[in-house]
């Protein structure tokens, strides 16, 4: 499997930023870590490796950027409005310097964004945000209230908190680009609570919006771990 890493210095976060790729040609695919994680997780949790002949077969090509998190939603010492600003201009790194490496070096334009746990939520999140830049959604085992206490945070955080958000989106160009996104909402019998019960308003709110998407909930004893999420991105992927 042709593997590539990759790192330059971010305007928009001043700051290093690190990725890895996966892959010559196919799809892109932009995957997102967990919680603290960085860039290597989906490689060192064997993600990538349960894909690999999709991977080979170029039906797909991965890109696996690092987060942030440790710096905005996790930052418990900054303030909630200073912690959705740091995840803003996350989002602007993404928009602005991942997306044109991504157009260079693949011509295919369309583009799906996933992750698991807290990937989920950043994908997720940034999809119903900037939905121009995506066609297709896989969130595994997300949750999609905020993380801690984000009293205070004001309209910054609002707008990074789907559950607020969506019953309010009334534009309606954002709305039908929104409805043409392939969402796939996926939450399990023995996930953590508030992911299961988070993705499921989530996807109530999604369907008064007349937001198509698919929602399922696995059972047999699945739970919020990567031995799940390998079997589950194999079904969505």
């Amino acid at each position: 499997m042709n593997t590539e890493y990759h790192k330059w210095f971010s305007p928009h976060l001043h700051r290093d930023m690190e990725l890895l790729v996966f892959g010559q040609g196919g799809v892109p695919v932009i995957v997102f870590p967990t919680s603290y994680a960085r860039f290597g997780e989906w490689q060192d949790n064997r993600m990538i490796e349960w894909l690999t002949d999709k991977i080979d077969a170029q039906h797909i090509q991965i890109f696996c950027p690092d987060s942030i998190g440790a710096e905005s939603w996790y930052n418990r010492q900054a303030h909630p409005h200073d912690r959705a600003v740091r995840h803003n201009q996350w989002e602007y790194y993404l928009m602005h310097e991942l997306y044109p490496f991504i157009r260079y070096r693949n011509g295919n334009h369309f583009t799906v964004v996933a992750g698991a746990s807290f990937g989920a939520y950043l994908a997720m999140n940034f999809a119903l945000k900037h939905p121009h830049y995506v066609n297709k959604v896989i969130a595994l085992s997300g949750g999609y209230g905020m993380v801690g206490n984000t009293n205070g945070g004001g309209m910054e955080v609002y707008f990074n908190a789907p559950l607020a958000y969506v019953p309010n989106l009334h534009n309606h160009d954002d709305l039908e680009r929104i409805r043409q996104i392939d969402f796939k909402l996926v939450t399990s019998d023995w996930d953590i609570d508030v992911c299961r019960r988070t993705t499921l308003e989530l996807s109530q709110k999604l369907w008064d919006k007349n937001i198509w998407h698919q929602c399922d909930v696995w059972g047999n004893h699945t739970g919020h771990d990567w031995p799940f999420w390998r079997e589950m991105i194999r079904v969505y992927l």
